[in-house]
């Protein structure tokens, strides 16, 4: 009787497993990351501080990984998705299939989230669900700019471009099998480790906002659950530069990773010293 629930229930179509596990996989990283959010804020200090944010997002990414990984390769953002169309490395055809699942469970998480601490919200706010102000609470689910914060500067510093820049460069070291990447098993251990260093060091502008698929749906759900169209008109309309910002500084990774490092390091075929053989000395330093 369960086997054939089971093979019921077993989906073949590729797209849809992928579909499923970038949303599982999203899903894992959001509920992790925003509910270290949420306990920092809320709990006014007492329950969480920066690092334990940083640290929410950076296994919310190991454990996402784990999760998609070996279905889908675990994009678990827009932005990554979008660079691994444009080189080559999955068929287009497939873009608005991850992003779906994505956004799926990224709008899933924030609804869970707010679920989780709705009485905490209430109480910390009054009621009153509000995007800036002494009790704001729209950041726990998406990105803002802090005040001193220009567009132009944040389009440029964290909240995408470079620190998607270091994401892209850091990803792609990591799975250079070619080079010295991570050991076999470890990937998304060093990619969540990854993540981690990002937020360390360039989340004080905008909170890092590196991840398309991390700040949209998010923010489409606070503008249904209560706070409104404010969360698109905040920070002299912000929200269309974390989707805008991370998806070039995506690209410009990749760029730069293809032509400083991948188009000249390619796979040695043989290895020796006999005659007409090239010898190829590797380096542990």
């Amino acid at each position: 009787m369960l086997e054939k629930i089971q093979k019921m229930l077993t989906i073949r179509s590729n797209s849809i497993r992928e579909l499923l596990a970038e949303a599982l996989g999203m899903y894992i990283l959001m509920v992790l990351g925003l509910s270290s959010v949420a306990q920092t804020v809320l709990g006014k200090g007492e329950f969480g501080q920066y690092l334990s944010i940083n640290l929410g997002f950076g296994i919310g990414v190991t454990m996402g990984i784990h999760a998609a990984g070996g279905i889908s390769g675990a994009h678990l953002n827009a932005a990554i998705t979008l660079t691994h169309c444009m080189f080559g490395n999955l068929p287009w055809r497939k873009l608005p299939v991850y992003l779906l699942g994505q956004f799926l469970g990224s709008f899933l998480a924030a609804a869970t989230i707010f679920g989780l601490y709705y009485d905490a919200l209430h109480d910390y706010t009054n009621g009153n669900f509000t995007v800036t102000g002494p009790t704001a609470t729209a950041s726990i689910f998406s990105t803002y700019p802090s005040p001193y914060m220009s567009l132009t500067g944040g389009f440029f510093t964290e909240v995408s471009f470079i620190a998607t820049v270091m994401l892209l460069l850091g990803i792609l070291v990591i799975h250079d099998e070619k080079n010295n990447g991570a050991l076999k098993g470890t990937h998304a251990l060093v990619t969540g480790i990854l993540v981690l260093g990002i937020g360390m060091g360039m989340g004080m502008n905008t909170g890092y906002a590196i991840n398309p698929s991390r700040d949209l749906p998010p923010r489409i759900f606070t503008a249904i659950a209560g706070w409104g169209v404010d969360v698109f008109r905040a920070g002299n309309y912000w929200w269309w530069v974390p989707v805008v910002a991370p998806t070039l500084g995506s690209l410009a990774g990749g760029l730069i990773h293809k032509l400083l490092i991948d188009i000249h390091n390619q796979p040695v075929l043989e290895r020796g010293n006999e005659k007409g053989q090239t010898v190829v000395e590797s380096s542990t330093l």
